[in-house]
């Protein structure tokens, strides 16, 4: 996603936006009128962020939502922000073109949310190495803070994995994926892969302070219950690189595929000395566009390591992906679990073998 412009959009600029993009603004500014009728208020979304010591990148998404108790909070003691969960992050109305306010660092900085309302820009800020908080509000809406990591310029390795059916096994056709993430409220329902939040934190261990960043194909709707799933797990902390649905300005629907090679060619032009073990499933295009990412950037992969999907989960998926291809600067692993996964890196000398397993007793 383009970072945003401190200016608003122009008119020149509207008038190119495909048809469809056109009937959306039309109908989320129908929604947002009948929404501050009823009287609904601006509240701003924080999501998880990373950057340099130089630079950070501040993601949120500003919506309408019911008005809270004179006190902020609500009926069940929460704020305006934390009632936006599961079918309301959808059903809510998304403000574009507002400025929304930035301080962090102590900087202060305006920038103007996207269509969406959604706000993904670079904030020129020196902060030392280790996690930090952005304050972000907009006019009538509460003051909310958003992580931010800012990875330490010795840093040399990265992990970048995909969600659905990496770190969290869905078993649905992928149609109702995004479905499921969006309507299903609680993360409970969702189920970790085996063994692959111990690896996570195996390798950051190994590697301390060490960026992860999940990089995936759902809307930014689902990022706080992805949040509270990778949590609850003990995945580690990170940011979730998301996208939103519907049309750009010059098609109808965005796609996965360009939202993970954007973000892949960007991580890799942010962190030029970063070498990353890109972690995904064989169920989509994980495998091609990470064969690709280190065909495009020699040396700057530590290793690959893909998700196998039992054979119900690669039904429901649609398939494997048929990538036999893999260059042999790279290791490439492949197992149905993380704990296998990690027995190869190990192998492969990409991570330190851990202790050994029992050996079942021979007769």
């Amino acid at each position: 996603m383009p970072e945003n412009s401190p200016s608003p959009v122009g008119p020149r600029q509207r008038v190119s936006l495909h048809r469809a993009a056109r009937l959306e603004d039309w109908l989320h500014n129908v929604r947002e009128r009948f929404a501050r009728r009823r009287g609904h208020l601006p509240t701003v979304v924080p999501y998880t962020g990373y950057g340099s010591t130089e630079w950070v990148r501040v993601l949120c998404r500003v919506l309408l939502s019911k008005p809270v108790s004179p006190d902020g909070r609500s009926r069940r003691g929460r704020s305006r922000e934390q009632t936006i969960r599961g079918w309301r992050s959808f059903t809510s109305v998304p403000v574009g073109d507002v400025p929304v306010i930035i301080e962090v660092g102590g900087q202060r900085l305006e920038v103007l949310a996207d269509r969406g309302g959604v706000v993904d820009t670079k904030v020129p800020v020196r902060l030392a190495p280790g996690w930090h908080r952005a304050r972000l509000y907009t006019e009538g809406s509460e003051a909310v803070t958003a992580p931010i990591h800012v990875i330490d310029p010795a840093s040399r390795f990265g992990i970048i994995s995909d969600v659905d059916d990496t770190v969290m096994v869905t078993a649905l056709p992928r149609p109702l994926v995004a479905a499921w993430n969006t309507f299903v409220l609680d993360e409970h329902a969702r189920i970790p892969t085996p063994g692959m939040a111990v690896l996570f934190e195996r390798l950051v261990r190994e590697h301390p302070g060490a960026p992860v960043i999940y990089l995936s194909t759902g809307a930014w709707n689902v990022a706080p219950t992805l949040t509270r799933f990778l949590d609850r797990n003990l995945y580690p902390a990170g940011p979730i690189l998301l996208t939103d649905w519907g049309p750009t300005h010059d098609r109808w629907f965005r796609s996965g595929r360009a939202h993970k090679e954007e973000n892949l060619r960007r991580l890799a032009e942010e962190f030029p000395d970063m070498r990353w073990l890109l972690v995904g499933d064989d169920g989509q295009h994980d495998e091609e566009l990470y064969a690709r990412f280190a065909a495009d950037h020699p040396g700057r992969v530590a290793a690959v390591a893909i998700r196998r999907l039992s054979t119900g989960e690669a039904v429901l998926a649609g398939g494997r992906s048929k990538v036999d291809e893999h260059t042999d600067a790279v290791p490439w692993v492949s197992a149905g679990d993380g704990s296998t996964l990690a027995d190869q890196l190990a192998e492969a000398g990409v991570m330190h073998p851990g202790p050994e397993r029992p050996q079942p007793p021979t007769s």
